[in-house]
């Protein structure tokens, strides 16, 4: 696999009228590094996310996506600038967002075929496998209705893979999954860990991030309040306030 991609995030900032949702974010990912965004609900994680993606223009500071760079104010940045960081960083919503008239396979054929121009032939081929990687060899012709959430969600991930990113945004992508569906979702994202691939994702499961994750990046009123290994940020906060939200989420 080619070797992800560093990201850099430098005094991010992004208000929604008069609430202030990020205030001045500093934050360095390196390649291949798996970061787990926790905090409070409103806190600004899956904002941020939006930014990295170039789905939320932002008013101040920088993204920097391997050599690719988006800055904050007035103008909203070269569609062409997104497209490129949108391909070397997927993104996968809690809502799978898959189209409804596809199928499984045809969700994941998309992308490939009208963006990066793959025949059919080829475009059918490589879903398949990779529904094959997600565990879902079975359910190439199967639509979304068909399926359950965690195999909604698993198709969305396949279908983010096609592309071949160097890494891939998760906002809170098991939130509306049972718990045994959490877990199907959750160990899909462990193999491609282990594959070396590069994930950003914002979660509540504070058991997956404490054994998955390299760092743990909490957020709270749009700034960052730790940021460490989980074994340090989790029985060692910093913060009086990362302490009262780990007491809370953990009681």
């Amino acid at each position: 696999m080619t070797q992800p991609l560093p990201v850099e995030i430098r005094g991010v900032a992004k208000a929604f009228g008069t609430r202030q949702v990020l205030d001045g974010v500093d934050l360095a990912i390196g390649p291949g590094e798996t970061v787990a965004m926790v905090g409070p609900s409103g806190g600004g994680k899956s904002t941020l996310l939006r930014c990295i993606n170039g789905l939320t223009h932002f008013d101040a500071g920088e993204i920097q996506v391997g050599p690719h760079r988006l800055r904050g104010g007035h103008q909203p940045p070269p569609r062409e600038t997104v497209v490129q960081i949108r391909r070397l960083f997927g993104m996968i919503f809690q809502d799978f967002q898959l189209f409804p008239h596809l199928t499984a396979a045809g969700n994941i054929m998309e992308a490939p075929v009208h963006v990066l121009g793959m025949s059919a032939a080829a475009a059918r081929q490589r879903a398949v496998q990779l529904l094959a990687r997600v565990g879902l060899a079975d359910r190439a012709d199967a639509y979304p209705r068909e399926l359950s959430g965690g195999q909604k969600q698993r198709v969305a991930i396949a279908r983010a893979l096609a592309m071949e990113p160097r890494g891939l945004l998760c906002d809170e992508i098991t939130s509306a999954l049972d718990p045994e569906l959490k877990h199907e979702v959750l160990a899909v994202l462990e193999e491609l860990k282990a594959d070396g691939l590069a994930l950003i994702v914002v979660t509540h499961e504070l058991g997956f991030a404490r054994r998955s994750a390299d760092r743990i990046v909490v957020l709270d009123g749009g700034r960052v309040i730790e940021d460490g290994p989980p074994p340090q940020v989790f029985e060692q906060p910093q913060t009086e306030r990362a302490r009262r939200f780990f007491q809370q989420i953990l009681a």
